[in-house]
């Protein structure tokens, strides 16, 4: 007699399982918000337990910061939370603004790394220095979710003209910077010149060859300077949902083969891989987990099949 077989168990299932073994709080959380019905309060309880009393974010919210001190990286990741939860307003965003005021340069915009990071661990590749200068990678995911909230503060009219003018003047690149690019243009109010900017920062990811447009020969594209050996980019990752200016950058069969390729990176466990360099144990433990969610909202946002 033919033993009962249990069909394959679906990507949802599978990534739920992983969430649970491996995720923090906070990420379990979000899993059951945007996958189980769960509430947004509990989402934002476990979040504030990563804030300060200067209103900013730490406690290594973004894995390769480790240390307590709020930092302007960590802080981004907080308001990423809030704006996927729709609480990315009131009097919570205010005090984060006061925060962000306190910490910037010169510019109006936000470093990378504050020097309050000092004597803490952090990756290798991140300097801390006295007078940190302005970072798009910083300023752009922060500026494009309070516009994109329609979040107004004081704050905004200095760093908003930074990213605009290096967005806008953006010649020799990198993936994450242009991420971060696509960020801010996705949010920003002027959606016109948004768009070509957009247009324009498409062309250069093209012509620099900074996305895997074929991820069946990845092995064969180089890396940009100072990435991990491995650590490409694929169209999903500037065009995370289908409403991104990014979006426009590539074919209807660049993105679907982008996208199967997504969905083949799920390994056994359930989990999605990091591709970055990994330089202490809790980077891995603790990134795989939001590259896992990040994977699943995305195949979500383009209507593939989860189970």
């Amino acid at each position: 007699m033919a033993e009962n077989v249990s069909p394959p168990a679906t990507p949802l299932a599978r990534a739920e399982r992983f969430v649970w073994l491996t995720a923090r709080v906070l990420e379990q959380r979000l899993f059951a918000h945007h996958f189980l019905g769960g509430g947004a309060d509990p989402v934002e309880t476990a979040l504030t337990a990563y804030r300060n009393d200067d209103d900013g974010y730490g406690h290594a919210l973004e894995p390769d910061l480790r240390g307590p001190v709020s930092q302007p990286l960590h802080t981004a990741h907080a308001l990423k939370v809030l704006n996927r939860i729709g609480r990315c307003d009131g009097r919570r965003v205010e005090r984060i603004c006061r925060y962000l005021t306190r910490i910037s340069t010169s510019e109006g915009a936000l470093p990378a790394v504050h020097p309050s990071l000092r004597g803490y661990p952090a990756a290798p590749w991140i300097p801390v220095v006295d007078d940190p200068p302005s970072s798009l990678l910083a300023t752009g995911p922060v500026v494009g979710l309070l516009h994109r909230n329609q979040v107004w503060h004081a704050w905004l009219f200095r760093a908003t003209d930074y990213c605009w003018a290096t967005v806008e003047s953006l010649e020799k690149t990198h993936p994450y910077e242009v991420a971060a690019a696509v960020a801010f243009l996705d949010g920003a109010p002027d959606r016109p010149r948004a768009a070509a900017a957009a247009r324009r920062l498409g062309r250069l990811v093209r012509e620099q060859d900074l996305v895997v447009l074929d991820p069946g020969r990845a092995a064969d594209v180089p890396v940009p300077e100072g990435y991990a050996p491995g650590e490409h980019h694929f169209a999903y990752d500037f065009a995370a949902a289908p409403d991104s200016l990014a979006r426009g950058w590539f074919t209807d069969q660049e993105m679907d083969r982008a996208l199967d390729h997504l969905v083949a990176l799920q390994g056994e466990d359930g989990g999605w891989p990091v591709n970055w360099r990994l330089w202490a144990p809790g980077t891995e433990v603790e990134g795989r987990p939001l590259v896992t969610l990040e994977a699943l909202l995305t195949l979500r946002a383009y209507g593939r099949p989860l189970g």
